[in-house]
């Protein structure tokens, strides 16, 4: 019987397509409330093969932040890493601010404008939830501003879970009225934790990231399925549009909380 099942294994190499690796831009400026804010850092790498363990960090690029004074906010790798740190950086809400990066000959470069969030007001939980009325579900509410038309990010940490969910709204239908993100799931028991975030941005980071949660949540599961397109973000290569960069520039005011489950 050992034999017989040692003889059925067989190693199978699959080919896949490979291409030129691709800089990717993970420049996400978050204003948390209640903090200066002055603390910020953007990470560069590459494309790495499917079944690569590795993410490649991007060094020696120089990369900065202008606003609309013209004032130039520096990020300094720390060495080796990849990521790119400042110190100084001073957030303006509904401030306009233009991203910077050069990089192996090439510069890129991106706008966006930073947008304001509300506080979350306050926390229910549901222990009937889901279609099979046994979830939990945690609904954290917070009061839109009926001036303006906003948009929100949404962010789920359960302490059990490695990888955050995300959701994406927009006051369309609740201007000015009270919204709620909500979270449910068959996992969650009373003593977990669940951090809380949720962030405003911009309609054009709410229609990026409204794909990109699109594609996670329809993939089937299929550990070879691709995406059916590249998702572009707001980044341009100013000598060379084809040689683009992944990832977006974004800039938000966020608000969180962390919640016990009863």
């Amino acid at each position: 019987m050992v034999i017989f099942f040692t003889s059925c294994e067989k190693v199978i190499d699959v080919d896949l397509d490979s291409a030129p690796p691709r800089l990717v831009i993970d420049a996400a400026i978050k204003w948390t409330k209640g903090t200066p804010g002055n603390e910020q850092k953007i990470k560069l790498s590459t494309t790495a093969p499917y079944f690569s363990n590795i993410i490649p960090p991007v060094s020696g690029a120089t990369v900065f932040v202008t606003d609309a004074n013209n004032t130039v906010y520096n990020f300094t790798e720390t060495a080796g890493t990849g990521e790119y740190l400042c110190s100084d950086f001073a957030p303006v809400l509904n401030g306009n601010y233009v991203l910077t990066v050069a990089y192996n000959g090439e510069t890129y470069t991106a706008s966006e404008t930073l947008k304001p969030v509300p506080v979350i007001e306050y926390i229910e939980q549901n222990n009937a939830g889901g279609f099979t009325g046994q979830d939990i579900e945690i609904k954290a509410f917070f009061f839109d501003n009926g001036n303006t038309n906003d948009f929100y990010l949404f962010k789920f940490k359960p302490s059990f879970d490695v990888i955050p969910s995300y959701d994406v709204a927009e006051d369309k239908f609740f201007q000015g009225n009270t919204i709620f993100s909500l979270y449910s799931s068959e996992d969650l028991n009373p003593g977990d934790q669940l951090a809380i975030g949720i962030y405003g941005i911009s309609q054009r980071y709410y229609n990026y990231m409204n794909i990109l949660i699109s594609i996670a949540g329809t993939n089937g599961g299929s550990p070879f399925q691709s995406p059916p397109a590249t998702v572009r973000g707001n980044i341009v290569n100013t000598a060379n549009e084809a040689n683009y960069a992944l990832g977006y520039f974004s800039l938000s005011e966020s608000d969180s909380r962390n919640y016990i489950v009863e």
